[in-house]
C-alpha cells in the first residue's frame, strides 16, 4: 500500500533538484471534470407525448406480468437515462420484483469493439433470476449486447431486454429486443430521461431540440 501511495505521488508531481542537490516535489493538482455550462435551446417538436408513454409503459407492464405469470423478476435499470422509464414500469407490474442498478460504459478498441466497463455493478446476485435490462433507448446495440453477455454468465434463469424507445435502423450487431415501448426515427431526443450534457431529462415528453440558437 505505501507503494502504490509513493506512485500516485510520482504520478502527479514533478521532481525538481535544486542547486544544493536537494529533491523537491513539485504537486500538480489533478485535472478534474468539469460539467457543460447549461446553454437553453428551443423544443422544435415534441416526438412522443406523455399519453403516448403512459400507453406503451402499461401495455408493456401487461405483457411481461403475462409472459412471466408465477415467476418473481429482477429489473436491472441501466443508468441514467432509463430511470424515468423503469421507475413507470414497475409501478405497472403486477408481480413480485426486485429492482436493481447498472452503470456501465462502453469502449471501442482495434481489437474488441464495445467492451464494457462497469462503473456500478449490480447489488446482489442475479443467480437464478428472472432478468429484465431496462434501457431507456436501443440504438447500435453495441454496449446491450455486451452487457447482456457480461450478465448471462452470472447464471440467471432468463434475460430478456425492454426498452423504451428503439431506432433499429442504426443497429449494428444482432440483438434481440423482447419489449419495445415504440420505434422513432433518427433523431437526438431528449426527456423522459434522456439528456444532453445531463440537462433535459426531466422533461415529462420526449422532444427535439432546435438547431437555432
Amino acid at each position: 500500500m505505501i507503494e502504490c501511495k509513493w506512485l500516485q505521488m510520482i504520478l502527479c508531481c514533478l521532481i525538481v533538484i535544486d542547486a544544493f542537490d536537494r529533491v523537491q516535489f513539485v504537486f500538480i493538482p489533478k485535472r478534474k471534470w468539469l460539467p457543460m455550462p447549461y446553454t437553453e435551446k428551443k423544443i422544435d417538436h415534441t416526438l412522443v407525448d406523455r399519453e403516448t408513454i403512459n400507453a406503451f409503459v402499461k401495455r408493456l407492464a401487461e405483457e411481461i406480468s403475462r409472459d412471466f405469470s408465477g415467476k418473481e423478476l429482477y429489473f436491472i435499470c441501466v443508468l441514467k437515462g432509463s430511470f424515468m422509464f423503469m421507475a413507470d414500469l414497475v409501478r405497472e407490474i403486477d408481480l413480485p420484483c426486485e429492482v436493481d442498478f447498472m452503470s456501465v460504459k462502453s469502449y471501442e478498441g482495434e481489437k474488441s469493439t464495445g467492451v464494457v466497463k462497469i462503473n456500478k455493478d449490480l447489488d446482489r446476485s442475479i443467480a437464478g433470476k428472472h432478468v429484465l435490462i431496462v434501457e431507456d433507448i436501443v440504438d447500435t446495440g453495441l454496449t446491450l449486447n455486451h452487457l447482456k453477455a457480461l450478465l448471462s454468465t452470472r447464471n440467471p434463469a432468463s434475460i430478456s431486454i425492454v426498452t423504451a424507445f428503439d431506432k433499429p435502423m442504426r443497429r449494428r450487431v444482432d440483438i434481440h429486443v423482447d419489449y419495445v415501448g415504440m420505434e422513432i426515427p433518427n433523431e437526438f431526443i431528449v426527456g423522459y430521461g434522456l439528456d444532453l450534457d445531463g440537462f433535459y431529462r426531466n422533461l415529462p415528453e420526449v422532444v427535439v431540440l432546435s438547431d437555432k440558437e
